[in-house]
């Protein structure tokens, strides 16, 4: 009883509240609202429209605050109901747990001893994925989406799918969200950490139920499609927005500096070849694969057994101040090349006017950037020669 003491006093000091979305869980949502009580004093359950007795029985059950609605909407939409109402109630966190039975809320502690050592963070339980019982679609969907959280953020995890959390809720809020059913616990991770939000795992412990007992509205098809969609969306915001800014915030001298002396100075390649990563990075930069232009540097370079590192960076040529130019000057280009007036100009350059000179800006784009890729390449080699550089084969 001590430690459940304990532990009340800290959610409540800590101003933590514990949210429960639930949805047609009439035969589970009551224990876990029974033991979550034994940690928390501040519970807030959101039920999404169910169509059982949930709401009566929710009713009936003594302090607890209930959000309610008569349509199912999704979790999305019952966590963000759930969040908004929690900050505004004046709650610094959320802790997120499932009323299906599957997650222990005697785990929570280990939320709470670590939110201490890192305030403001975003934790999400962990489940140990060969757990008696688990469905091996979770581990292949969890795999997945670990996967494209990693591309969207260049941060790992071994959990992005756990419904069990820990939310900071004034470092969340005025998110604007695209989706609203599962693919929303996807969404508010990668977008928290694009706000500079440390995401990270916190290890806990995982039921699942005998085939025959198990309560799931994961709709496999449907689900599954929308999630794909939202990261093949997010993905293209990260390569043409979040890795382009996140590029743009750290050139500072001694960032260029330092980068120069670690993957130029001294990397084994050759100045020719060094020389030539940064001259196709630019290349890659230009031409019209807006969202794409990282991924293809990268690739391309491995196999062409060019520097990836070099060819990447260079490639973050097209960052926003140099787009205007970028996009006047394959416009310029394909005129040039077409022998045509310039369609646009370059006072009213955007991504929309360039779109009614599409074969200009298509055909000058290839040219401008092997032009520009090739002057990148012969400063470089030159740079390097002047400063005397030598890789293994310079």
């Amino acid at each position: 009883m001590q430690q459940y003491q304990t532990y009340r006093n800290l959610l409540k000091e800590l101003g933590c509240i514990v949210i429960i979305p639930t949805y047609n869980n009439i035969g589970t949502v009551a224990d876990v609202i029974g033991q979550v009580k034994l940690w928390s004093e501040d519970i807030l359950v959101v039920n999404d429209g169910s169509t059982d007795d949930t709401l009566s029985l929710l009713e009936s059950l003594e302090g607890i605050r209930i959000i309610s609605y008569d349509r199912n909407k999704g979790k999305g939409y019952a966590l963000k109901n759930g969040l908004a109402q929690a900050y505004d109630w004046g709650f610094r966190y959320a802790i997120t747990i499932d009323a299906d039975g599957q997650h222990f809320p005697d785990d929570i502690p280990a939320f709470i001893d670590r939110i201490i050592e890192v305030p403001d963070s975003l934790l999400i339980g962990a489940r140990n994925l060969t757990a008696d019982n688990m469905p091996s679609k979770n581990t292949f969907a969890n795999r997945f989406s670990n996967f494209w959280f990693k591309v969207e953020t260049g941060k790992e995890l071994a959990d992005t799918q756990s419904g069990y959390r820990l939310y900071p809720l004034k470092s969340i809020r005025n998110i604007r969200y695209l989706t609203g059913r599962y693919e929303f616990e996807v969404e508010i991770i990668v977008r928290a950490a694009w706000r500079g939000v440390n995401v990270e795992n916190v290890p806990v412990k995982v039921y699942y139920p005998p085939v025959e007992e198990r309560v799931s509205h994961f709709r496999p098809f449907r689900d599954f499609f929308r999630i794909s969609v939202l990261n093949t969306v997010l993905v293209f915001y990260a390569f043409l927005f979040h890795y382009p800014w996140l590029f743009l915030r750290s050139l500072t001298l001694r960032n260029i500096r330092d980068f120069f002396e670690r993957n130029v100075f001294h990397a084994p390649d050759s100045n020719f070849r060094m020389a030539a990563a940064m001259g196709w990075g630019v290349f890659c930069g230009i031409i019209p694969i807006w969202g794409y232009q990282m991924i293809f540097a990268g690739l391309s370079a491995h196999f062409m057994k060019l520097n990836k590192i070099v060819a990447v960076v260079f490639s973050n040529i097209s960052i926003p101040p140099m787009i205007p130019f970028l996009l006047y000057g394959s416009v310029w280009t394909g005129a040039l090349i077409l022998k045509e007036p310039v369609a646009v100009s370059f006072t009213e350059i955007s991504l929309e006017s360039v779109g009614q000179s599409m074969l200009q800006y298509i055909v000058g784009s290839f040219i401008f950037a092997a032009v520009a890729g090739i002057v990148v390449m012969l400063l470089g080699w030159l740079v390097m020669i002047i400063c005397k550089r030598k890789g293994i084969n310079g």
